[in-house]
């Protein structure tokens, strides 16, 4: 029975890997499904039902997401446009500026105008793939029309999957073997409790760390303030990747607005107290000590998903890592409470090696007589 249901397994994911191409609607709307589904519990314990609470949250969302494509949309698109435009003007102070001054100081002869035409020639080069891209795109149409679908089926599965979620996770249960059905429920709800505290808080604290740095960054006068400030509050779910990245683009953008290196103070300020608020409130608020995993563990999730599965790959990382420290800590916990574990002395080896020394044998020849 065991190597049917092996069987079984490898060919649920060796079709899973046929169908990859039209699994991102189904994947998405299940993260979406799973991160609403307590906001719908809750509204269905106080009388409203699973279907109407659903609606609720999809009408609530349209709101929000109109209103911020009508507040923020045209902000981020100027605000971005600007700061492509920095790249050019900061190549031309390397040129001018920051090359003379090490070439006198150091005694070196740099140029910036093969770095400039090799610029030139990769961008040339870019833009040519982009446009064949594109043309390709819209000659076939079925690459289009796919596309549209899967954008059109996401709110479809998350609506379905949100409204019926106890009936699916009653259908799983149900199919678990009997004998193993508890350990692998209490497996489940323990990597649930984890899995959704960490996401949710998570979230929460990408939002408030890019809304701290858009208003801070706007309060000092930056002009691309926003665009910068929501770039590095997406990217924070890497221990200090938002922070080294809005800390750069901040410095180039004040430098080139400013022409002055006092306001360059002002944007270490703003991100100083960004990861400060972000160490004492931000993260003990909302994610607290859930996955307990070290940065640098975190940071090699991140590397790790996104060398072996690409974008999907960095995205559900530290999920996957959440889930795999549940099934760590049960394998250690079954490991220990073994009789190959338990079985000899389970005394400390310093305690023991005492206790060997103290009652050993003396040898011949070791005392000393009056």
């Amino acid at each position: 029975m065991r190597w049917m249901i092996g069987i079984g397994l490898a060919g649920l994911l060796l079709v899973a890997y046929f169908l990859l191409p039209i699994l991102s609607p189904f994947v998405v709307g299940f993260i979406i499904a799973y991160l609403f589904n307590p906001v719908v519990t809750r509204l269905n314990r106080h009388g409203l039902s699973r279907t109407w609470g659903t609606s609720l949250i999809f009408l609530v969302g349209a709101l929000l997401l109109t209103v911020a494509l009508i507040a923020l949309i045209p902000v981020l698109i100027e605000q971005t446009a600007r700061l492509v435009r920095v790249f050019p003007e900061l190549l031309d102070i390397v040129q001018q500026r920051i090359i003379p001054w090490i070439n006198q100081t150091l005694g070196l002869e740099l140029h910036v105008g093969q770095l400039r035409e090799l610029l030139v020639k990769h961008g040339e080069a870019i833009g040519k793939m982009l446009a064949d891209g594109l043309s390709n795109v819209s000659t076939t149409g079925t690459a289009v029309f796919v596309s549209l679908m899967n954008l059109l089926l996401i709110p479809v599965i998350t609506f379905y999957l949100l409204r019926d979620w106890p009936v699916v996770v009653e259908r799983v249960e149900e199919m678990l073997p009997r004998h193993r059905a508890g350990t692998i429920v209490g497996l489940a709800r323990e990597s649930d409790r984890m899995l959704g505290n960490f996401l949710r808080g998570q979230l929460a604290v990408m939002i408030a760390n890019g809304v701290t740095y858009s208003i801070g960054l706007t309060m000092i006068g930056l002009q691309t303030g926003i665009a910068i400030g929501l770039f590095a509050g997406l990217v924070s779910f890497v221990p200090y990747l938002g922070t080294i990245i809005g800390v750069g683009l901040a410095l180039i953008a004040m430098y080139l607005q400013a022409d002055s290196l006092w306001p360059l103070l002002l944007v270490l300020g703003v991100f100083g107290v960004g990861q400060a608020l972000e160490t004492v409130a931000w993260q003990p608020r909302f994610v607290g000590d859930e996955i307990g995993m070290h940065p640098v563990a975190v940071i090699f999730a991140v590397m790790a998903g996104g060398q072996l599965f690409g974008f999907f790959g960095i995205l559900l990382a530290l999920p996957v890592s959440a889930v795999l420290i549940v099934l760590g800590q049960h394998a250690l916990a079954t490991y220990q409470e073994s009789r190959y574990y338990r079985d000899g002395d389970a005394r400390p080896l310093l305690e023991r090696s005492a206790s060997s020394g103290a009652t050993s044998p003396s040898r011949p020849g070791d005392e000393t007589g009056d």
